[in-house]
């Protein structure tokens, strides 16, 4: 029932209203119907979950379950918990001064019945903003008891001369203080399986005991956890009576296509609004930044058990345009575009996020970014240009042959990191049979993306083996791969 909670201060205003509580698992409920008979999203800002984790998520919150969502990192877990906030009421009521969120209508603390008992009527009465009902800790080997649930407080008892057999000398721990709140634990695996124990209680009946204090203490939580199933082995597990405890665990996923992934990176890279403006990023350019991740994935370099986080493909994004402006500003220019040139500055947001597997770490980490980079350029080429076999016949004229030639007959090219617009473009012009394949295959490219298609098939060729690419200091250069061997001889 919505009140006006602006004018309600004290608890008889409070009976008065007809306000009626709620546990927070049937609010989470209630407000969820709502949002589901509206059609509204109830998780907005989470992509490629809609027909997937979402509905399973969805059935939980109906089922009033407890929930541990399940994945490898970068999987939006800790932001479908954050998301369940918009399921709260605005404001619920407190009983003023209560450490944990005593509802005035169904006091259990010991303070906020004493203060009922004094005042009646006009016992103060707050309220707790849905913003303030979300409560978080990531477990750690260190956490304890005593932080989560709570301890005896020597302080206290002094202070206000009380033995060590009144209940009050007790200092509540996170858990109690969220009363009525949305608790998450993240990387549960990681606490210890001592303390997951304590948990047992709270999740089943409701009551805590805190150093031979058992207080009947109901406290009200939706419990969500999250948990990396690589954890399981590397630094713990799940003990199983907790596990049986959780009502529904959920799975969650990596984007499954690149037009998902687009939309999660854009919508989280922090960005200048200055590099948006200067900075041009060809469509094809967005697609192969996503497929490197896609190609992680699935790398014989990397262990996939680990997980490719999408913070990658995000802060490599953020590492590309500013690669670009870098050039911009030296080049002392307005504006320009991304080149895939530029892909080289965001290795150092690769490197930092793949865990090698023994065969990488001979590669080395660097050596495996530019493979990976590599491996999405051969997957983004095929779909724009003729497919280029392990197995030709000689005798067969290639779609390249005319380009590869061109390479053979001349002293290759070179592509600069910071070389103007103008001096790259004109490089990529003066090539006669890289300007026909571009009409042949692409012809309805718009022209602000036709040099990156250009280069993509230069990069193509290379990662094929029909043209050598050697970086050097200041560049790139491409020559035909046989050519001046022969030459030579």
């Amino acid at each position: 029932m919505d009140v006006n909670y602006t004018e309600i201060t004290n608890l008889e205003q409070l009976k008065a209203s007809g306000y009626q509580p709620k546990k927070i698992k049937d609010e989470l409920r209630d407000n969820l119907i709502l949002k589901i008979k509206n059609k509204e999203n109830s998780f907005p800002g989470v992509w490629g979950y809609e027909n997937s984790v979402i509905p399973e998520l969805e059935r939980a919150i109906l089922s009033r379950h407890n929930i541990n969502l399940l994945g490898l990192r970068g999987q939006a877990k800790t932001r479908l918990a954050r998301l369940m906030v918009n399921l709260l009421d605005l404001y619920i009521p407190i009983v003023a001064g209560s450490e944990i969120n005593d509802d005035p209508l169904n006091p259990i603390s010991r303070y906020a019945k004493e203060l009922i008992r004094e005042k009646g009527g006009a016992t103060p009465i707050s309220w707790l903003h849905r913003d303030e009902r979300f409560y978080e800790k990531l477990a750690t080997p260190d956490v304890t008891v005593a932080d989560l649930i709570g301890d005896v407080d020597p302080i206290k008892a002094a202070n206000l001369k009380l033995s060590y057999a009144d209940d009050r000398v007790i200092h509540f721990g996170m858990i109690p203080r969220a009363n009525r709140c949305i608790f998450v634990i993240n990387e549960l695996p990681d606490l210890q399986a001592r303390i997951q124990v304590s948990l047992f209680n709270i999740l089943q009946e409701g009551d805590i005991q805190i150093r031979g204090f058992k207080l009947r203490l109901p406290l009200d939580l939706q419990f969500v956890f999250t948990a990396n199933p690589e954890d399981y082995t590397n630094r713990g597990s799940i003990v199983t009576p907790l596990k049986d405890r959780i009502g529904s665990q959920i799975l969650t996923h990596y984007p499954e296509d690149i037009a998902t992934a687009r939309k999660i990176t854009q919508q989280e890279s922090k960005l200048d609004k200055r590099q948006i403006d200067a900075v041009y990023m060809p469509d094809v350019a967005k697609d192969l930044l996503e497929q490197i991740s896609i190609e992680a994935r699935k790398s014989e370099y990397v262990d996939a058990k680990s997980g490719i986080s999408a913070r990658m493909s995000i802060t490599a994004f953020e590492n590309l345009l500013s690669t670009a402006e870098r050039r911009i500003l030296k080049s002392k220019k307005d504006n320009t575009a991304v080149r895939l040139l530029d892909f080289m500055g965001v290795i150092p947001s690769i490197t930092g996020k793949i865990e090698l597997v023994y065969e990488g770490e001979q590669e080395g980490a660097d050596g495996v970014a530019q493979i990976l980079i590599e491996d999405a350029v051969k997957s983004i080429f095929a779909e724009y240009f003729p497919k280029i076999e392990k197995l030709e016949r000689k005798d067969v004229e290639g779609p390249y042959d005319e380009l590869i030639s061109w390479f053979f007959n001349g002293e290759g090219l070179v592509v600069l990191d910071d070389a103007t617009d103008e001096e790259y473009k004109n490089q990529l012009n003066n090539i006669p049979p890289l300007n026909a394949l571009m009409e042949k295959y692409n012809p309805n490219i718009i022209k602000e993306d036709v040099y990156f298609y250009k280069e993509l098939l230069l990069w193509g060729l290379a990662a094929y083996n029909k043209l050598s690419k050697q970086r050097f200091t200041e560049g790139y250069e491409f020559k035909d791969l046989y050519g001046n061997y022969i030459k030579g001889l």
